[in-house]
C-alpha cells in the first residue's frame, strides 16, 4: 500500500475514534490521541500556518567592563532585562530550497549577513533538518540603539524555526548554539532576566525573572554609534570599581526602583558621551523630569532608558517625542513562561 493511501486510511481511523468518543462522552481523551499522533504532527509540518512571534528588546540595568581580553574582545558583567518594545517576525515554510527574507525597514540587510538568515542556517546545520523558511521582519527597534534588536531577531528566528521543525532542539541546545552568532543572542533565550558575563554569551538565568510590568520610557536620538567606536574611546582609568556580584545581589534584593541610583552603572557611558556630547546633554535633561526613578544609557547606546513614569506624561511626550531627531518608546518589563515565547504586552 502506498504512503498517501495509508495516510488517508489512518486519518479516517482517527476521525472515527474522535466521533465515537464524542458520542460516548469521551471527546477530550480521543482529541488528545489525535493531536499527539505522529500522523497529526507530520500533517501539520507539511501544511503549517505562518508563525508570528514578538521579538523584544533589552536594557542593561548595569553594565561593567571587567577587562580587555587577548582576542581584543572585552569581558563584561551585566544584568539584562527584556522589554515589551520590539519587532515582529513571521515565519513559514518556503517551497524551494532557499530561505526568503523581507523587512520593512530601509537599510536592514536582506542577504546572508542578516542575523535572521544566519540563525535559520545555524538551525539547519545543528539539527540536520533541511527545512527552508519565508521570514518577514517588521522592525520597530532602531539600529545602533543599545537595545539588542538584531540579537533578539536572531533568537526569535531560532525559536520559531525549532517550532516549525517539530522541536528537534532543546532550549539548552539553542542556548549553546546561539553564541556562534553573537554575544547578546543567548540572553533572549532566557525567561526575561539574566546575568551575563564573558562577551555577554555566558548567561546565568534569573529565575524567577524580575516582575513584569515595571514601566519605563526609552528615549532614542537619531544619532547612532557603532559598538566598536564606543569601545575604541573607552578610558580604562574611568571604569567603575563596583563589584558586579554586589550590584547583582542588590538589584535582586531591592528591585529596580529601590536600588540606589549609584548602582545604575554603565561603563560605556563615558566613551559614548565623549563621542557624542549631545547624548550626555540629553541624559542630563532627562534626569530633571519628575517621576523617573533612574535614568541611564543602555548598552553601547545611543538609547537612554528612564525607569518609572513622568508625572506629566503629556508634557513629557510633547517635549521629547515631538522634538526633531528624538523618538520616545514607552514600554514595560516583560518575561515569559517556561516553554512559551515572549508576547507583546
Amino acid at each position: 500500500m502506498n504512503a498517501p493511501r495509508l495516510r488517508s486510511l489512518l486519518q479516517i481511523y482517527y476521525a472515527t475514534l474522535l466521533i465515537s468518543g464524542i458520542a460516548h462522552g469521551f471527546a477530550p481523551a480521543h482529541q488528545s490521541i489525535a493531536r499527539t499522533s505522529p500522523l497529526f504532527e507530520e500533517s501539520n509540518a507539511d501544511k503549517s500556518s505562518p508563525l508570528t512571534l514578538f521579538s523584544p528588546c533589552k536594557i542593561n540595568l548595569f553594565l561593567r567592563i571587567i577587562r580587555k581580553r587577548p582576542d581584543n574582545f572585552h569581558d563584561l558583567a551585566s544584568l539584562f532585562q527584556a522589554v515589551g518594545f520590539g519587532d515582529t517576525l513571521t515565519l513559514s515554510h518556503a517551497d524551494g530550497d532557499a530561505d526568503e527574507f523581507t523587512c520593512n525597514m530601509k537599510g536592514v540587510p536582506t542577504d546572508s549577513t542578516n542575523l535572521v538568515l544566519r540563525a535559520l542556517e545555524l538551525m539547519r546545520q545543528k539539527t540536520g533538518k533541511e527545512m527552508y523558511f519565508k521570514a518577514d521582519l517588521e522592525k520597530c527597534v532602531p539600529a545602533q540603539a543599545g537595545l539588542g534588536g538584531g540579537s533578539a531577531n536572531a533568537a526569535t528566528a531560532m525559536w520559531g524555526a525549532n517550532e516549525l521543525m517539530g522541536k528537534p532542539a532543546t532550549l539548552k541546545d539553542m542556548i549553546d548554539w546561539s553564541a556562534e552568532l553573537g554575544s547578546d543572542i543567548t540572553f533572549f533565550l532566557s525567561r526575561g532576566t539574566a546575568y551575563c558575563t564573558g562577551r555577554g554569551e555566558i548567561m546565568t538565568p534569573i529565575d524567577p525573572p524580575l516582575p513584569a510590568g515595571a514601566k519605563l520610557s526609552i528615549v532614542k536620538p537619531d544619532l547612532g554609534l557603532s559598538t566598536p567606536k564606543v569601545f575604541s574611546a573607552l578610558d580604562y582609568d574611568q571604569l567603575s570599581n563596583e563589584d558586579p556580584q554586589v550590584l547583582l545581589d542588590t538589584f535582586l534584593k531591592e528591585g529596580v526602583v529601590k536600588t540606589r541610583d549609584s548602582y545604575y552603572i554603565n561603563d560605556l557611558e563615558q566613551p559614548a558621551f565623549d563621542c557624542l556630547p549631545e547624548l550626555k546633554a540629553l541624559k542630563e535633561e532627562l534626569l530633571t523630569v519628575k517621576g523617573f526613578d533612574h535614568v541611564m544609557m543602555s548598552g553601547s547606546g545611543t538609547s537612554i532608558f528612564c525607569i518609572g513614569e513622568p508625572d506629566d506624561k503629556d508634557g513629557f511626550m510633547k517635549e521629547f517625542d515631538s522634538r526633531d531627531g528624538v523618538s520616545v518608546f514607552n514600554a514595560e518589563f516583560i518575561n515569559r513562561e517556561e516553554g512559551c515565547w515572549f508576547e507583546r504586552p
